[in-house]
């Protein structure tokens, strides 16, 4: 038969009153953090999660970064696209009314002036930036996408490579405005600008007829138009980036409370529970370790 010493019953009481504050103390902490995971040791697996999730938040911050920035660029791109078709149209009515053959050279020397200040707010029209870059140059760092050189022609100063942003995992999309298309180039012989110089040149001839360039200048605000519509296509993708975005920040923010937060009215319940097993664990231990030598002398 195994002999039970008094020592024995010490050291047992003991190591089961420290086991028993250790719980405590380990359910303290769980209710003061809010966490039921500290350190890895206490759930390897779900540490191993939590990483994986927070790893995860981390990419759909940045992503969240690039579709606002993304939505920033291609909304100061509308902007400026829609202002240029209303400097176009207005100067289009220009060419109409200075088409008039009733009119005098005063008036259309008026009309002329006209036009050249809407050419000058069109050029500015086309150097938008944003941030300090070019929306029309790609990802060219000059002062401006389009300059107006002494020699009377409007070269384009951007560069062929597209800017992009990284809006899902899978998914980029083209946030600048490919200024050749919108606004023509001297290499091509359809810059806008030009265009409105030689309407400026035919009214201010009096045998010129500025109606000629009706045509020119509906194939450039058609050519507005073009990026207008694509440009719309391409702000539907980052509105449904956003959406989508939304969505994994939710489930990402879900899951990860359902492995690390903790259930705090289960953690109070268990808490309460275990001081209850405490304190009668204290009050055992005081009636068991009670008796001493003198007692057994007596």
């Amino acid at each position: 038969m195994t002999r039970i010493t008094h020592q024995t019953i010490q050291q047992r009481t003991l190591a089961n009153i420290q086991a028993n504050l250790h719980r405590m103390s380990d359910l303290q902490s769980q209710l003061s953090s809010g966490k039921k995971i500290e350190v890895a040791s206490n759930d390897p697996a779900a540490a191993a999660s939590a990483m994986r999730l927070r790893t995860e938040r981390g990419d759909l911050a940045q992503i969240e970064r690039n579709v606002s920035d993304a939505d920033s660029w291609l909304t100061t791109i509308d902007t400026a696209l829609q202002s240029a078709l209303a400097v176009l149209n207005n100067a289009r009515d220009l060419v109409v009314q200075g088409g008039n053959g009733a009119l005098g050279q005063t008036s259309r020397e008026a009309i002329a002036t006209n036009i050249e200040g809407l050419r000058d707010s069109l050029l500015g029209i086309a150097n938008t930036s944003y941030l300090g870059r070019n929306v029309f140059a790609g990802t060219s760092n000059a002062a401006g996408a389009f300059a107006a050189a002494e020699d009377g022609t409007y070269p384009y100063q951007g560069s062929g490579a597209p800017v992009e942003r990284r809006i899902s995992e899978a998914v980029s999309v083209r946030v600048d405005s490919d200024g050749r298309a919108v606004f023509g180039t001297p290499e091509q012989g359809n810059s806008v600008f030009a265009l409105l110089d030689d309407i400026v040149a035919e009214l201010r001839t009096p045998t010129g007829n500025p109606t000629s360039r009706l045509d020119a200048l509906d194939s450039r605000m058609e050519s507005v138009r073009t990026e207008l519509s694509a440009l719309g296509a391409r702000q539907r993708q980052v509105q449904t980036a956003q959406a989508t975005l939304t969505d994994a920040k939710l489930t990402n923010t879900t899951r990860l409370s359902e492995i690390e937060d903790v259930d705090l009215a289960k953690v109070l319940l268990d808490l309460q529970v275990q001081e209850v097993a405490y304190k009668g664990a204290l009050s055992a231990g005081a009636r068991v370790l009670q008796p001493s030598l003198l007692d057994f002398l007596r």
